[in-house]
C-alpha cells in the first residue's frame, strides 16, 4: 500500500517537473520568432542553447535503463529538450550571417556530440554497476546542469562592458536595496 502511494506521488511529482521543464525549454521561442521575422541572429549569444543541448543529452544518458533504471520521465523530457535544441542552433544557424560564428557554432555541436559518446561508452565499459553509472553520470550531469543555468550569465557579461562602470553600480545598488532590504 505505502509502496504503490510512493510510486504514485513520485509520477505525480515527475510528470509536473517535466510540464514545467517544457516550458523552460520553450521560453526562447518569442526570441527565436523575432530572429526569423527580422531575418538574423543581430546579437544573440548560441551559448545558452549550447548549454542546455549538451545538459539534456548528459541527461538522457542518465536516464538510459543501463545507466539509471526506471527513469523513463528523466529521458522524455530530455530528449524532448535535445530535440527542442537542436531546433532552435537549427534556426540560429540559417539565421546567422557570420561565418565565422556559424562554424564555432557548429563545431562547438560536434564537440558536444563527441563527448557525449565518449561518456556514453567509457561509462558502459568501464562502470559495471547500475549504482557507478548512476553516480559518475549524475554528477556530470549536475555540472552542466549549472553551467545551463549560468550560461545566460555570459550574455550578460557582454551587456555590462558596454555600460559604463556608474551605470552597473547604480543597478547594483539597487538590486541590493530590494533583495536585501535596510529595515
Amino acid at each position: 500500500m505505502v509502496s504503490h502511494l510512493v510510486t504514485t506521488i513520485r509520477n505525480v511529482v515527475g510528470i509536473t517537473g517535466n510540464v514545467i521543464s517544457l516550458f523552460l525549454f520553450l521560453s526562447p521561442v518569442p526570441t527565436f520568432i523575432r530572429i526569423w521575422k527580422k531575418g538574423s541572429v543581430e546579437q544573440f549569444s548560441p551559448a545558452p542553447y549550447l548549454a542546455t543541448l549538451i545538459n539534456c543529452m548528459v541527461w538522457v544518458v542518465y536516464g538510459l535503463p543501463m545507466v539509471h533504471p526506471n527513469s523513463t520521465l528523466v529521458v522524455t523530457i530530455n530528449g524532448t529538450g535535445t530535440a527542442i535544441e537542436i531546433v532552435y542552433l537549427t534556426l540560429f544557424l540559417i539565421y546567422c550571417h557570420d561565418k565565422k560564428k556559424r562554424v564555432k557554432v557548429m563545431l562547438i555541436v560536434l564537440v558536444e556530440m563527441i563527448f557525449i559518446a565518449g561518456v556514453t561508452a567509457l561509462v558502459l565499459i568501464i562502470a559495471h554497476t547500475t549504482q557507478r553509472r548512476s553516480m559518475v553520470v549524475g554528477i556530470i550531469a549536475i555540472l552542466f546542469n549549472i553551467m545551463m543555468y549560468a550560461a545566460p550569465l555570459s550574455v550578460m557579461c557582454g551587456v555590462y562592458a558596454i555600460f559604463p562602470v556608474t551605470s552597473i553600480l547604480c543597478q547594483w545598488c539597487c538590486l541590493d536595496c530590494i533583495c536585501f532590504p535596510p529595515f
